[in-house]
């Protein structure tokens, strides 16, 4: 016993908190921008604390209507941050034992598909899916389970036509879905003049496994995003090696 409290009870209760403070300590060293509004937010409270000690006048009053709302202006501001960080804490939760990875013919289909739209500056986002599942963001997406080919990559993305806005998620040799949208990454090296579909490709690699193939619709240039990491790729049989040791 413990002040009256059994020893067991007392090492339960421990171990939830601790566990608590671990979870929401990994959650915000994850995402830098939601750890600077964090310590923005305690900083106010900690203000408040000491103008209420000090009983100022002016300062009192207004920190402590800050401090009585900050739990639910944190919720409305670091909302998009928090399913973003639970993404990236909890991704190898979503890893698949069963891999399955495209054939040679889905590689050059890739590939050629890439190239294609390259040269004729039409902006694409292919994503190969390899342990962690992408499930989620393909439930939010035209469903297509068609075999991957060229030709249809490149309807699929040619402009005006249904499908050519989001993402195409390609697993083992077929195309699971077009339409998708990915959560942007917030990089701060990331090159500030590439757009929303290169941080999407960076963005879904930061969380996942997955390897994204880009096209810029400005330049026709072709990067992959895998990692973390953004290569930009202009050379085809650059991209082939890189896709073969993806999908190896």
């Amino acid at each position: 016993m413990i002040f009256g409290i059994p020893i067991w009870k007392v090492i339960v209760d421990a171990y939830i908190v601790w566990v608590l403070v671990f979870f929401l300590v990994k959650v915000l060293v994850s995402n830098k921008r939601m750890l600077s509004i964090a310590i923005s937010f305690l900083f106010v409270y900690i203000l408040a604390y000491f103008a209420n000690q000090f009983n100022l006048l002016i300062s009192t009053p207004v920190l402590t209507y800050l401090a009585e709302w900050m739990p639910i202006l944190m919720i409305v501001i670091m909302a998009p941050d928090i399913r973003r960080s639970l993404e990236v804490v909890w991704k190898a939760d979503a890893r698949s034992e069963t891999l399955v990875m495209g054939s040679e013919k889905t590689k050059q289909s890739i590939v050629d598909a890439a190239m294609y739209l390259s040269s004729q500056n039409i902006g694409a986002l292919i994503t190969i899916e390899k342990h962690n599942t992408l499930d989620q963001y393909a439930d939010r997406a035209i469903m297509m389970n068609s075999e991957v080919s060229k030709e249809v990559l490149i309807n699929i993305f040619t402009p005006n036509t249904p499908l050519h806005d989001g993402g195409v998620i390609i697993r083992g040799d077929s195309i699971l879905c077009a339409g998708a949208y990915f959560i942007l990454s917030d990089n701060e090296n990331f090159d500030k003049t590439m757009g929303s579909r290169h941080r999407a490709g960076l963005g879904i690699s930061e969380m996942t496994d997955s390897l994204t193939v880009i096209v810029s619709e400005e330049t026709g240039h072709v990067s992959i995003a895998v990692e973390g990491i953004m290569l930009k790729i202009n050379d085809r049989d650059k991209l082939m090696e890189y896709i073969n040791m993806f999908m190896k």
